[in-house]
């Protein structure tokens, strides 16, 4: 390990990856507890819960391994966050798109922010951090992947189920 400014840069993108982390969980579960209509996004939701839920404790040990915590105003704040936006998918119509959209943009960033920690793990000397950084960055990239091959189904769902006054499209 090095005490140079750039440990300080990887910890502090660490306890981020950990806020990013806790944003996505609130997000998952506030889009899940919505989709009665749209079975097979719902399961996919609740498995990627299930990942973001252990993606936080092995982000969590990294920090702690590091002697490190993670940030509770930046954690906080990512809560917030997530919460307003699920607020804001109750008002829309078309929630299941939107939310689909804004789900594969934000795997995308984890995929991004991973990436890069991957290299500053790999910099600072946390061999053992930029392991756990390429086990989550690769679940990040299925769960993008099966949005992008899943979401014009869901779409063509939604489109259905709006053109049909007997069913709800939003849930």
């Amino acid at each position: 390990m090095t005490d140079r400014e750039s440990f300080k840069h990887y910890v502090d993108w660490v306890r981020d990856a950990h806020a990013m982390e806790e944003q996505a969980e609130t997000m998952l579960k506030k889009m899940a507890d919505r989709l009665e209509h749209y079975p097979l996004l719902q399961q996919r939701i609740v498995q990627h819960i299930a990942e973001t839920q252990n993606q936080q404790r092995l982000v969590r040990a990294v920090l702690e391994r590091l002697d490190e915590s993670n940030s509770v105003l930046k954690d906080a704040a990512a809560k917030i966050s997530a919460f307003g936006q699920g607020i804001g998918g109750l008002f829309a119509s078309d929630e299941v798109v939107k939310g689909g959209m804004a789900g594969y943009v934000f795997e995308h960033m984890e995929v991004a922010s991973y990436s890069a920690l991957i290299s500053a793990a790999e910099y600072v000397g946390d061999l053992e951090g930029a392991t756990v950084f390429r086990q989550i960055k690769a679940q990040e990239e299925e769960m993008a992947a099966w949005l992008q091959e899943n979401l014009p189904a869901v779409t063509l769902e939604f489109l259905r189920r709006s053109d049909n006054p007997d069913l709800d499209a939003k849930r």
